[in-house]
């Protein structure tokens, strides 16, 4: 009785109508992968709420579509132009955030198909792999900063702190010089990777001696939330 009132008005002998108890167990199966996807990647990472939102339902609605589908190749030529049309007016989001989106988009459909162990055992791959590799991602183990540094208008900038952060850091960038207080300033603005956070007080002491103590200032590296 449950199972005809959920069957489609259009439905023959020849369609393969999908139990209500299957359809509930794919769901249900695929918001928890979206679930541990989306415990996963806010581990130690900043990510806004609906991205987050997003990685958890995302599996269940490819997965529904699957479902619907269900073999049909003009429901899946209609579903295809359909999402074609779909613009996302968003931020710009990472690689690894997009990768995110692929890998719930993906158990979403092999959940949809009806291989639920293989979704379930893919995502659990992919999780652990997204650890693994935050392991070394200095971003992550909160070495990024962004230093700026106040020199005099007559001290020439050009390479005279390499050797500084040759000791101190991994890597280091020049971002940004830009003039300030009449253009009697220099502020120089560094991307850099540290070396040991511990060492950071060192560290501005050492750059305090060659920039006549001015201003120095060391913060986290400036990041945008994920608005995908």
């Amino acid at each position: 009785m449950l199972d005809n009132l959920f069957q489609g008005v259009f439905d023959s002998n020849y369609v393969n109508v999908i139990s209500v108890d299957k359809f509930l167990l794919c769901v249900a199966v695929s918001l928890m992968i979206g679930g541990a996807v989306a415990f996963t990647a806010s581990r130690k990472t900043r990510l806004s709420f609906s991205f987050l939102t997003t990685l958890l339902t995302l599996p269940a609605l490819s997965c529904v579509v699957i479902m619907m589908v269900n073999g049909n190749v003009g429901v899946g030529v209609a579903t295809a132009g359909t999402f074609s049309l779909v613009r996302f007016r968003s931020a710009a989001g990472s690689a690894k955030e997009m990768a995110l989106i692929f890998l719930c988009m993906v158990a979403g459909l092999i959940a949809g198909m009806g291989y639920l162990a293989y979704a379930a055992l893919f995502a659990l791959i992919l999780c652990v792999i997204y650890l693994v590799t935050n392991l070394f991602d200095p971003a992550v183990k909160g070495l990024r900063r962004r230093l700026r540094v106040t020199v005099p208008e007559d001290l020439d900038y050009t390479g005279i702190f390499q050797n500084t952060l040759a000791a101190y850091c991994k890597d280091w960038k020049l971002a940004q010089v830009k003039t300030v207080n009449m253009g009697a300033l220099f502020r120089l603005t560094y991307d850099i990777t540290l070396k040991d956070p511990g060492r950071e007080k060192q560290f501005i002491d050492d750059l305090r001696l060659q920039n006549g103590n001015l201003e120095i200032s060391i913060a986290e590296a400036e990041t945008v939330e994920s608005e995908l």
